[in-house]
Order: structure tokens, then sequence, then C-alpha cells
């Protein structure tokens, strides 16, 4: 039986932007079913059997054991490709969710303590929901993962000391060998078993610290969690009813030195391949060894540079708020206890526009991104506007360090725009277009007070005193 306090504290829909992690938890839910269904049918061996199913094309071909049950899964078995479908959109609504949620917090500073916590879950979700998609894509042992497998490969041979014992975790002594996707099997296992550990620490950090709110908005509604999982679900059923996805008997089963046409990767994943595509193939010799550059900056160093500054954002910017003020309003010193106590006192948290430097690093972030995600068809962009594959590629070289500053002075520049239209018109009040004459004959607008502006509303915490 759950406390007054943590009932009071549970989840409250008042906004629409609180949809996000509603959306986060649900799809999970739908993951965890979905693929509680599937281990009942999936067989993960990778030892060759002859496809005798009721896919012609195919019959007669040696195939291994993961990509026949994939295939009696799902022509054979009835709801099978609906059930495989469903987890597959799942899966990426559920990475979505993740990193729309990580730019809400980020916006609006709720990152800030207490709710740190939530924010380094909210990291560490996108992480393993990143790496769930890519052990889950190479289950079904077709042409689309032997491509996965080969990129997976050539990163742990560029890592060094450990790239070679890793290779030999995953691939055992030849490649692709009769080992990776039973490991991938049990990993992706594991990931799930983590994430809904990870998504039970989150709700209980909700009901702990209260569950930010916007104060002028909506009146909360605490019956909107039934509607959003009814929401999320029933559009999960109708994507993965009418839109086809991962249609493993048409890229057939895996080989090592073939790959489908057009293959791409999911789309969270798109800024890797992007990366790799125009990384200059830059090499490192260090004694007797060589570092390959062109491999292990995109796929290691990058993603590790990204996950560690998300993390640690939120104690950089307390450290660096510390040193600038050391001191309150009352002249006492600015401790680490006091300014929590006053964060959770007052609850309130950013307008993107009241942070402008914070909101033009996450639009730097969100462009660079977007040109590491869209260099990733470069092959696709020279084709289809008749441009040699080089000079696409030179450009989004140059496109990613100039793009993202060129957003974050733009961004900035709107942000200091709107808060000195704040402050206008705090100052003078609002325009209402109400023309009337003074007694000396002249013509003058009439405004209304500031107050009667329809602003968008503070964000203030969860907790009733």
């Amino acid at each position: 039986m759950l406390s007054s306090t943590a009932k009071r504290r549970s989840f409250q829909f008042s906004h629409w932007s609180f949809m996000f992690a509603e959306i986060a938890v649900w799809s999970f839910v739908v993951l965890a079913v979905t693929g509680a269904v599937l281990m009942v049918f999936y067989d993960p061996g990778m030892s060759q059997v002859t496809y005798d199913g009721s896919y012609g094309p195919l019959r007669g071909f040696p195939v291994s054991k993961a990509f026949d049950s994939t295939m009696r899964l799902s022509l054979e078995v009835r709801g099978g490709l609906l059930i495989r479908q469903i987890h597959h959109w799942a899966a990426l609504v559920f990475v979505a969710a993740v990193v729309s949620q990580l730019l809400r917090m980020f916006l609006t500073g709720a990152f800030r303590r207490p709710r740190t916590g939530q924010w380094l879950v909210w990291v560490a979700l996108l992480a393993l929901g990143m790496a769930a998609g890519e052990t889950g894509n190479a289950l079904p042992d077709d042409m689309l993962s032997s491509g996965s497998l080969w990129l997976i490969m050539s990163v742990a041979q560029s890592v060094p000391v450990v790239g070679t014992w890793a290779l030999s975790v995953l691939f055992g002594p030849d490649f692709p060998g009769d080992r990776v996707v039973p490991v991938m099997y049990g990993g992706h296992l594991l990931i799930a078993v983590v994430v809904a550990v990870l998504l039970i620490a989150r709700e209980l950090l909700v009901r702990r610290h209260g569950h930010s709110r916007f104060a002028a908005s909506l009146p909360a509604r605490r019956s909107a969690r039934p509607a959003m999982a009814l929401a999320t679900v029933g559009m999960l059923i109708i994507l993965g009813f009418g839109f086809q996805i991962a249609p493993v008997w048409l890229y057939g089963p895996a080989k090592p030195t073939q790959i489908s046409a057009g293959s791409v990767p999911d789309w969270y994943m798109g800024f890797l391949d992007g990366a790799l595509r125009i990384m200059p193939g830059w090499e490192l010799t260090i004694g007797d060894h060589t570092l390959s550059l062109a491999v292990l900056v995109p796929t290691l160093v990058l993603p590790g540079v990204f996950f560690t500054v998300l993390a640690a954002y939120p104690t950089a910017e307390r450290f660096l708020v510390s040193r600038r003020g050391r001191r309150d309003a009352l002249g006492r010193p600015r401790t680490t206890s006091r300014t929590a106590r006053g964060t959770l006192a007052h609850g309130l948290l950013d307008r993107p526009r009241e942070t402008p430097v914070k909101t033009a690093v996450a639009v730097a972030g969100v462009t660079f991104y977007g040109l590491l995600w869209a260099a990733a068809a470069n092959d696709q962009i020279s084709h289809r506007f008749h441009l040699t594959l080089e000079a696409v590629t030179i450009f989004f070289r140059f496109a990613v360090v100039i793009g993202p500053v060129i957003a974050f002075v733009v961004t900035r520049w709107i942000c200091l725009a709107l808060r000195q239209t704040d402050h206008h018109v705090a100052e003078h009040g609002v325009e209402t277009g109400i023309i009337t004459r003074s007694p000396d004959g002249g013509y003058h607008e009439r405004p209304a007070p500031a107050r009667q502006e329809r602003r968008e509303p503070a964000i203030t915490s969860g907790r009733r005193r």
C-alpha cells in the first residue's frame, strides 16, 4: 500500500512535455511483453540447417537455426510477424522518447538537484537502449545483421590491448564463428533486466523528490497514466500492423562477405555511421602498434565523450555556478547544502530563453548530431543530386565543425531577443489593439498589465507544503 505522500508525488500529467517519460516507460513494457513471446519461438543457435519453410525462394538453402526460427516465427506462427514488428517499433520509439526526455530535462534545467539522479538514469537508459538495439539486430542472423557484425569486428580490432580479447569472446577463433548470436542473445536479455531496474529506480526517485510540474498550466490529472499507456500501446500496434520493418525474408541469411544493398542502421545509430563515413583515414603508430583512428575515433571516442559530457554536465554546471557566485543575497557563503535547500524550496526550473548559453549548447549538439546523421546518407545524396561522393564527404567534414558554431550563435541571439521582449512587456504592458482618445485630442493604445499575458508557465517541484 502506497502512502499518501507517495501517491501525491506520482505521475501528474499537466503539460505535454511530460509525456516523453511515460512513452518510454510504456514502450519498454511493450518490449518486455513482446520479447517474452518471441523467446518462446526463437532459437539463438548458429548450427546450419536446411530451410524447408513456407517461403519458396529460400527453400533448400542452408541457414542457421537463428534465421530459420526467425523465418518460422515471421511467416508460420499466427501473429508472429505482428509481434516482431511491434517489438522493433517499440525499440525505436523507446530510444526516441529517452532522447526527447533528456532534451526536455536539459533545456528546463530539470537535471539539477535534487533530480540529478533521474538525469543519470536517463543517460544510462539512452546508452543501454542503443546497446539493446544493436544486440537485438544481430539475433535474426540475416544479411543485414552480418553487416553490423563486420562493424563490431572492426571496432573490436581497433581497440588497443583488450581488442583481441573482446574479439575472441564475441566470435571465438573464427569470424563469424558459432558463438556471436548466443552471446548477443544473452547480452540482450541482460540489458533488458538492467533497463527494468533503472526504470524502477527512476520511479522511486520521482516519488521521493516529487514530479516537476508547470505551476500555471492545466490542473494535474493523475488519471492520465492509463491514458498514456493506452495511447502508447495503441500506436505501437498500429505501427506494427501497418508499417513493415525488418523483412528478413527479403534480406536472406547472413553471409560473412556480403551485405544487402541500401542497408542502413536504426535511426539512433545513424550518427555513428555518418562519423565513420566522413572520418579521414588517419592512423597513429606507437612503437610496433598501429591505431586506426578512422575507426576508433567515430565508434568509441565520440560516443565516450558524448555520454561522459552528458553525465558530468550537472556537476560541471554546479561547480561553475559556485565559482561565479560565492555568496547569496544575504551575504552568506553559497555552500552546497544551502544551494540544494534553496533549489528544493523554490523548485523553479528554467525557461529555455532564460538560459541562452545552455539552450544554445543544446541546439549546437542537436545540429552536430543531425549533420552526422545526414552524413550517413552521403552516397544517396551524391546519387540524387549528381554530385561526387568526395565532394559530399568534404562538405560534411567542414559542416560538422562550422554548423554547431553557427547554431550556437543564432540560438543565443534568439534567446536574448526573446528575453528583451519579455522585459519590454513587463515594463510597458501587453499590446491590446484598443485605441483611446485623450482629452487633448491625441490617440493612444491602451496596454494591458503584463500579468494578463498568457506566458509559458514556470516549473515547480511536485512537493506540496
